[in-house]
């Protein structure tokens, strides 16, 4: 490799990390013709020699609607280790790989594979070598991610090359291979063609600008090189190059080009057969065994192959459109017990509409979808598209199959498909179904309320035509936007009478959802009740989230963990990690059930899948939880950072349901640090409805700040002047949220001469479930009694305060607990460390499950990680515990959460 050595340098590192167990992966990418595939080969051949197991694939354009089919490429040389794997994960792979009717999730197949791949290279490192990931089908390029960020504790490296870098689709760490400098570029030209005249040896540097492959191909042209050439694209005149290649080679040669040209995945067999049809007599090998001596094509096995995909577009688009249309009809013929090829090609041969070909395509669209293959749909659907005359049809089937695409997250096909569509052929029906596919990447951050009419419109008419499953779903949707991006009362209105129009049912999961969305003071109450009277399948996850989601968006709080527990459980079993994020990113009312521990480790786990499946809504709100969690936890630099990767997102500003966290935290890192007025101004932002951070109902959960702030600012009845309305609106409203707001906030801002009543109605009216908030109360409450000079009574709730806090891991507040005591005259014993203070969060979870009894493998399928990461984690887990083994794991966890040492009275007896 000539100009290479610091990518080299760069990609052996890659390998000397996986080698020693700390995999990883990387995206190389550069212009076509830069090297990117002669890098993988050298890097390939070193592997092997350092003792490497090197696997292969390449992205294929034809291929590109064939579910798993690069991944199948990837997996051959190991997929006799299929047989030895658990049978849920040889379901998976042999359903994507169609040994069954029904394909099966996607991220399942992801597990499978990275457990068939961490076996393998528990024997012997792996290096998975990918190229032209830009074609490579979407089912195994999500399968690869998959693999790729998981590869952390494995003797697996992974290296893909593209064309070009998208973060978006493929979320590799890039590395940019620019063109060969002038040294480099003089030195390979000269090393493949030393006698070129100056002149032509000028002329070629100059035409290939540092491209690796022009400098190899266009001196093999340098006689035919003229001033015609030099105005044309680097990609082009190589194109022409490699054209002219081919017009030296006989009929029958020609004709097999153009076959490879059109279908590189077809069996030789297959190629020679329909070269033979497209010169009326037989061809052989001979003329495979011509195109090999040519120079144009190479042998892999028995498998012809192109050395560059230039070349084969060369081949192809160089050759008359009546051959090019002839091929592709002998390629259906051919291919006709491959009914997804023959479609293909049949598409690619049709020079006009074809309504009935048309049909077909959708049928087999139909087909693969209700058989989980929506990667083989959308294509089908796509092609099918091009081949109907009228507009309305035309854009129906694109916005079908946008809304496939938007499935299975592919989002460059959802965007490409809708921009394809025509807007003034929609119907009212196509146009709600329009919005709901475009719904997660139209979060404009400027003027939301008029997407929010829009799509409450865009519901009305779709009702009116009769899709009430398509208006229910679009409504739900702007019922969504009122929370996240606090929808003024204008839209809230109109969101509530356009679903009493359509007189619902109250019970209905998707009307609750909407009515606590839309109008929580106003339906509140009712949705309370009637969730109180119903009881939905635990194993229905769509239900239970409608039902968590309803429940959280009023401030029904341990409703709302519970069913979004139970839906994250259902998400998980069926692999949609997608969906799993969603209800995992409704984790933030654990923070104040007290329940710290478990919002960090579901924060950190659903930051990582919302990431991997490009949930970046629920991104947002998991980072927001994950910094306010860092916050009470007393890490401070950890939600410092959260709130500067929230500031700093795209999104933000338009959100308010974060914009409020982030103040949040703000105003309790300033809190906690002892500049309280400072606290105070920050955390009263949230409350004025002209300010970025306000939010008309996710403030109130920032009423117990802003009242510890105002007590020590000294800004009491400032306080109270924002909160007045909080009495009328919690009798409005009388969920755990607003109730706790309610009761805390009239006794932490109480005066001395009704402090005393106040406080006892409030811990009587706090749930029992709002342990950190009734932990608060009695801080406060010992605060007080201090301040009348009673220490003694002040010792009780403070103690109670110091045990609550100390258990759930609230930091800051246990050390303001410790100094209330040492002034009483008490001192505490140190507080235990907690469990989260010694693990990660995922270190926990793994740790947790471990105490149950789960296998490795068990854990690994509930936390889509291999077996063999989570008997890395353990390896260090343990002795971070003390312990040595795990059957001493349950003993070491619950040491963790022993009860404190006994408090002592400062120079008395123990």
């Amino acid at each position: 490799m000539i100009g290479r050595d610091e990518e080299l340098r760069t990609l052996h590192g890659l390998l000397t990390d996986a080698a020693a167990g700390h995999g990883g992966a990387l995206l190389l990418h550069g212009t076509a013709g830069v090297g990117k595939s002669a890098l993988l080969r050298k890097l390939g051949a070193d592997a092997a020699e350092s003792g490497f197991r090197v696997l292969r694939t390449s992205g294929v354009e034809t291929e590109q609607w064939l579910p798993f089919a690069a991944l199948q490429l990837l997996l051959q040389p190991v997929a006799r280790d299929i047989q030895n794997l658990p049978a849920a994960h040889r379901s998976a792979l042999n359903g994507a790989f169609g040994a069954t009717e029904t394909e099966p999730q996607i991220y399942r197949v992801g597990l499978a594979a990275l457990e068939l791949l961490a076996d393998a290279a528990d024997r012997q490192p792996l290096l998975l070598l990918v190229d032209d990931l830009q074609w490579i089908d979407s089912s195994s390029r999500d399968v690869l991610r998959f693999v790729a960020r998981r590869t952390g504790d494995l003797a697996i490296a992974q290296i893909a090359g593209a064309r070009t870098q998208s973060a978006d689709a493929y979320m590799y760490p890039d590395l940019h291979l620019e063109p060969l400098g002038r040294t480099a570029a003089a030195e390979l030209l000269d090393a493949g063609a030393p006698e070129l005249p100056e002149p032509v040896r000028a002329l070629i540097l100059e035409r290939a600008a540092g491209n690796a492959l022009a400098l190899v191909e266009l001196p093999k042209a340098a006689q035919g090189m003229s001033g015609q050439m030099d105005d044309l694209p680097l990609t082009q005149r190589l194109e022409n190059v490699f054209a002219a290649r081919t017009d030296s080679v006989s009929r029958q040669c020609s004709a097999f080009l153009l076959a490879l040209a059109a279908e590189p995945a077809a069996p030789l067999n297959r190629l020679l057969q329909v070269a033979s049809r497209l010169c009326g007599s037989e061809v052989s090998v001979d003329t495979l065994q011509e195109a090999v001596d040519a120079g144009l094509v190479t042998l892999v096995g028995r498998t012809p192959e192109f050395g560059h995909p230039l070349m084969r577009s060369a081949i192809y688009t160089r050759a008359a459109l009546t051959d090019r249309l002839a091929t592709h009809r002998a390629l259906a013929v051919v291919m006709d017990d491959i009914p997804g090829c023959q479609l293909v090609h049949q598409a690619a041969a049709a020079i006009g509409p074809d309504e009935e070909l048309a049909d077909r395509l959708e049928r087999f669209a139909d087909a693969s979808h209700a058989r989980g293959k929506v990667a083989a749909a959308v294509p089908a659907l796509r092609q099918a598209a091009d081949l109907v005359l009228d507009p309305q049809r035309r854009t129906g089937i694109l916005v079908r199959a946008a809304e496939l695409a938007s499935e299975v997250n592919d989002r460059v096909n959802t965007q490409m498909l809708l921009d394809r569509a025509d807007m003034s052929a929609l119907g009212p029906v196509e146009r709600a179904r329009l919005m709901i596919v475009s719904d997660k990447s139209a979060f404009e951050p400027d003027k939301p309320h008029r997407r929010i009419q829009d799509m409450v419109t865009a519901a009305a008419e779709a009702f009116d035509a009769g899709a009430g499953d398509v208006a229910e779903d679009l409504l739900w949707r702007a019922g969504i936007r009122c929370f996240f991006q606090d929808g003024d009362a204008q839209v809230r209105a109109q969101i509530a009478a356009e679903l009493d129009r359509w007189n619902p049912d109250p019970d209905a999961p998707h009307v609750l959802a909407v009515r606590g969305y839309a109008q929580p003071y106003r339906y509140g109450a009712d949705v309370i009740a009637r969730l109180d009277s119903l009881e939905p399948d635990s194993e229905d996850a769509r239900i239970l989230h409608f039902f968590g989601t309803s429940a959280m968006s009023i401030g029904d709080f341990d409703r709302a963990s519970r069913y979004l527990a139970l839906a994250a459980t259902a998400w998980r079993s069926q692999g949609r990690l997608g969906l799993l994020a969603r209800s995992l990113s409704g984790n933030y009312p654990r923070v104040f059930l007290g329940q710290l521990n478990r919002a960090r480790e579901e924060s950190a786990e659903g930051l990582a899948l919302a990431e991997e499946t490009g949930e970046w809504m629920q991104w947002l709100g998991l980072k927001a939880t994950a910094g306010l969690v860092a916050a009470l936890r007393g890490e401070v630099e950890e939600a410092a950072r959260s709130v500067r990767e929230l500031r700093a997102h795209s999104l933000f500003a338009g959100m308010r349901y974060v914009t409020v966290v982030a103040q949040q935290v703000d105003g309790l890192l300033a809190l906690f640090d002892g500049r309280a007025t400072e606290a105070y101004d920050i955390l009263a932002c949230a409350f004025d409805p002209t300010d970025l951070h306000y939010h008309s109902m996710r403030r109130w959960l920032l009423a117990l700040d802003l009242a510890d702030a105002a007590v020590a600012a000294g800004t009491v009845e400032q306080a109270r002047e924002l909160l007045a309305d909080l009495p009328e609106l919690a009798d409005r409203l009388p969920s755990e949220a607003m109730v706790v707001a309610h009761a805390y906030t009239d006794a932490v801002l109480a005066a001395d001469d009704t402090a005393e009543e106040r406080y006892a109605a409030a811990l009587t009216t706090l749930p029992a479930s709002w342990t950190l908030a009734r932990a608060r109360l009695h801080l406060h409450h010992g605060r007080w009694l201090r301040r009348q000079r009673r220490n003694v009574d002040a010792r009780t709730p403070l103690r109670l305060a110091r045990d609550e806090f100390d258990r759930i891991g609230a930091q800051p507040w246990a050390e303001m607990v410790r100094e209330q005591l040492r002034a009483t005259g008490e001192s505490s014993g140190r507080r235990h460390a907690n469990t989260s203070e010694q693990l990660s969060p995922q270190e926990t979870q793994i740790a947790v499950l471990a105490s149950q009894g789960l296998t490795n493998r068990e854990i690994g399928q509930r936390l889509f990680i291999s077996h063999r990461t989570v008997g890395a984690h353990l390896y260090r887990i343990y002795p971070r515990l003390g312990i040595t083994s795990r059957g001493k794991l349950p003993a070491a966890l619950a040491a963790l959460h022993e009860e404190q040492p006994e408090a002592t009275l400062s120079g008395g007896p123990k």
